[in-house]
């Protein structure tokens, strides 16, 4: 049983190894954007614009894209003073306690996925991608001008005529964070100690000791 419970929890780590790569690149591209408006302020005073929205909306999807990697490799933030003494003198209690924990962050995990995720569903509503729009001009039959179109109707994050960008990823990349982190907590909660770090992709097998 612990067997499989490991293998079906692998491709659950390759998907948060992918989106912590994802939100990496993400990061060196606000690094690149930083850099050339510092280059554009101190050479030819010509600020870019938006950077400021860009480094805001960046976050969000940084934050959200690493978390789900932060929580496998229990680098999360939390007070666990008690439970490193407690895994020396009563290493069965502190697995108990680890595994409570872990469920309770599940649970509330899940709570913020299903919060976001009617709040997502509207806010890609608003391009009407699919729908017809109930303003604007009428789909034109041509598919790049009415995907062009429908990204100017969606909820917007930003300064109009400085910089904005739909809402809709980063609500998308909230609750597919918040998604796969219940289910990491979930698993940890089940395997407790024995929650492997690294599944190899080929046969399942564990290639790194558990914490």
């Amino acid at each position: 049983m612990t067997s499989a419970l490991r293998r079906a929890y692998g491709p659950f780590i390759t998907v948060a190894s992918v989106a912590n790569a994802i939100g990496t690149l993400v990061i060196f591209l606000l690094v690149g954007i930083m850099n050339v408006d510092v280059i554009a302020r101190g050479l030819f005073h010509a600020p870019l614009r938006g950077v400021v929205e860009v480094v805001i909306f960046s976050l969000v999807l940084i934050v959200f894209l690493q978390l789900p990697d932060v929580v496998r490799h229990d680098r999360l933030t939390r007070s666990d003073g008690f439970l490193a003494y407690a895994k020396v003198r009563w290493p069965n209690l502190a697995n108990n306690l680890s595994r409570i924990i872990d469920t309770a962050a599940a649970i509330f995990m899940g709570l913020i996925a299903w919060t976001i995720w009617p709040e997502f569903v509207e806010s890609i509503e608003t391009c009407h991608f699919i729908t017809p729009p109930e303003y604007g001009p009428t789909p034109s039959g041509d598919f790049f001008v009415d995907l062009s179109a429908a990204f100017d109707r969606c909820e917007y994050f930003g300064t109009p005529g400085i910089f904005t960008a739909p809402w809709w990823p980063a609500k998308m990349a909230i609750f597919f964070s918040t998604a796969l982190c219940m289910v990491i907590f979930a698993f940890k909660a089940i395997l407790g100690d024995r929650t492997p770090h690294l599944i190899d992709k080929n046969d399942g097998e564990i290639t790194e000791s558990p914490v």
